[in-house]
């Protein structure tokens, strides 16, 4: 973005690849394209978007668990436990190349995921991948930390998102299962197979309602459940069977493919987008459905109070509407600037 001017600075860290770069120091944010040039890679969380084939990498124990489920490869992996400081002397090979140390933070958003703070110097950046303040049921809360420079995802960075309390809206969509179970047909709920899934069926322990999951959404609740999370009963995905059950599937194609099979289908997508009335269906052939403004993302309020919070001299966004927050913070004295979504490099001082 033009507004954004570089500043060159050593060791700073780079916007490219879709996360940061600290070439002064061999470490790496959330790059979306493998690293296996010798340096480390922070993983803050194990979604797709955040997660690549790195050649070496730092993250928590549940997003190592649920990495190696959905990112075939040999890689290094260093685990560092919430709120415990690592020093980068102590990473062994692949070595740093400038003294740092580093600790993550719970960002709330799904289990295991987390906030990187580095520090050099006596500078400190944090950086917080995605986040959210609200308490979820299926995830550690978020805790924000003090730092001199901020790195913000910005997914809601618009006043007219702001979310129902997340009870609110589990307490809808158990409704609604029950209700469609009620008159004989078969309640789906579109929800990622990584941490929207477990919130959901966290929130079905009771009432207990009979429950399939995709194979996908299936693999990571095994996980949920081996690093200690309870859940309802549940039974794999049979297009045969499914009337009488919930239905907890990432894609409708299992139930489309054998439509006279599955009895009538009722279709609720769960996603904070739900509270933009102007975005089309996303279900096959513009199909009516119900949508619940579920999110593991911050609001706009969640945003501004994370900002209060962590008390920052500097914020940069990233993702989603990050101009637009940005903009937001500086009519409020904040010292903010958007980073470009493009691979143009950007030098930032630490």
């Amino acid at each position: 973005m033009a507004e954004l001017q570089a500043v060159a600075t050593t060791p700073g860290f780079v916007y490219r690849n879709g996360g940061l770069h600290f070439p002064g120091l061999g470490l790496w944010m959330d790059p979306s394209k493998p690293v296996r040039t010798g340096e480390w890679s922070v993983v803050t969380h194990a979604h797709a978007d955040h997660t690549a084939r790195h050649g070496a990498v730092l993250l928590t124990e549940p997003t190592r668990r649920l990495m190696r489920a959905r990112v075939p490869g040999r890689r290094i992996e260093h685990v560092l436990d919430y709120s415990r400081v690592l020093r980068s002397g102590d990473l062994g090979e692949p070595s740093a190349r400038a003294p740092f140390t580093l600790s993550f933070h719970p960002a709330g958003h799904i289990l295991g995921s987390a906030m990187a703070r580095v520090e050099h110097e006596g500078d400190s950046v944090l950086y917080t991948g995605d986040f959210k303040l609200r308490p979820g049921l299926s995830s550690e809360r978020c805790e924000p930390v003090a730092a001199r420079t901020l790195v913000m995802e910005t997914t809601y960075g618009r006043p007219r998102y702001r979310f129902p309390p997340t009870a609110a809206v589990l307490e809808d969509i158990v409704r609604f299962c029950t209700t469609t179970l009620e008159q004989g047909a078969t309640p789906v709920l579109l929800a990622y197979s990584l941490g929207k899934t477990q919130e959901v069926l966290s929130a079905l322990c009771d009432p207990v309602l009979p429950i399939q999951l995709h194979p996908k959404a299936a693999e990571m609740t095994r996980i949920y459940a081996d690093l200690g999370h309870r859940f309802p009963a549940w039974t794999p995905l049979d297009p045969e069977s499914v009337r009488g059950h919930v239905v907890i599937t990432p894609t409708l194609r299992p139930l489309l493919a054998e439509p006279g099979r599955t009895g009538p289908l009722r279709i609720a997508s769960l996603s904070g987008w739900a509270l933009d009335s102007r975005r089309a269906s996303d279900l096959p052939g513009g199909q009516a459905h119900r949508r619940f403004p579920l999110s593991d993302h911050a609001d706009f309020e969640d945003l501004l109070e994370f900002v209060r919070q962590v008390n920052p001299q500097r914020v940069f966004t990233l993702h989603g509407f990050a101009a637009d927050f940005a903009r937001v913070l500086r009519r409020q004295g904040v010292e903010a600037r958007a980073l470009s979504e493009d691979d143009r490099q950007l030098d930032l001082a630490l």
